[in-house]
């Protein structure tokens, strides 16, 4: 898996790099199949008061790309709640992905 961690107008310390990698540890443990994830982490500098801090991540996995962002005025709980949205959608995408018929049992006659 290729992680990438960026930020915008913000500068991305270990302890921040530590912990969206051990956050996203919870996705890889329901779907080893990743490919490539890139993390953009951004500080919206719109009005002083208004100062939202936004997390975004595309992640590519065999056989499609999904994409997730959120908002939040703390960017540790901007990343928990995309982390949480991300692992729905690869959840998701595993159950589609998985063959769910089984093979009809053989009569005895």
């Amino acid at each position: 898996m290729n992680l990438t961690i960026s930020g915008h107008h913000l500068e991305v310390t270990p302890a921040l790099r530590s912990y969206v990698t051990t956050k996203l540890d919870r996705i890889t443990r329901h779907f080893d199949q990743l490919v490539d994830v890139k993390v953009l982490l951004t500080v919206e500098k719109q009005k002083e008061k208004e100062r939202r801090q936004r997390a975004e991540c595309n992640i590519h996995v065999k056989g499609s790309d999904m994409f997730a962002e959120s908002s939040h005025q703390d960017l540790y709980a901007a990343v928990d709640e995309l982390v949480d949205k991300l692992d729905r959608q690869v959840v998701r995408h595993k159950d589609r992905v998985q063959n769910h018929h089984h093979e009809a049992p053989k009569r005895l006659m």
